[in-house]
């Protein structure tokens, strides 16, 4: 064979790897109807949760704003999505830690009664996220 005839098998070889692996690539970005729905709710905004209120409280506006596109614009202030403890609630359970301290360093309650105390304020601590979104999920 000549040298011409050489190049020539090389080129059109080169040239044939390359449409094939163009091919591969543009057959790997087509999705099926299936693959492109859901890719398409993944993308969707997700739906606001509005709390009810509580006894005594008036109802909140919304303050989350969109886009006209549906998602969110946090330029405005958000609201709560639980219901806060109040000051007074978080002042009376202050209270109590403390005149727990101040039994103890007196020597008025005893070490057991201290340490059941203890564990059940952290049994509440570890349990308490659990039921409160168990009561909000209802």
């Amino acid at each position: 064979m000549t040298t011409n005839g050489i190049l020539g098998i090389a080129l059109a070889t080169r040239t044939a790897l390359a449409a094939a692996a163009a091919a591969m690539m543009l057959a790997g970005c087509s999705y099926t109807p299936e693959q492109k729905a859901a890719a398409a709710a993944r993308r969707a905004p997700p739906t606001a949760v509005v709390m009810t209120p509580t006894k005594g409280e008036e109802p909140a506006q919304s303050s989350l704003s969109h886009y006209p596109d549906g998602y969110p614009s946090f330029g405005a202030p958000l609201t709560a999505a639980n219901a806060q403890m109040s000051n007074e609630e978080a002042a009376s359970l202050g209270q109590k830690l403390s005149a727990l301290r101040v039994q103890r360093k007196a020597g008025t309650i005893s070490e057991a009664e201290y340490q059941r105390r203890v564990v059940e304020y952290r049994k509440l601590a570890a349990e308490h996220g659990t039921d409160a979104l168990s009561a909000i999920g209802n």
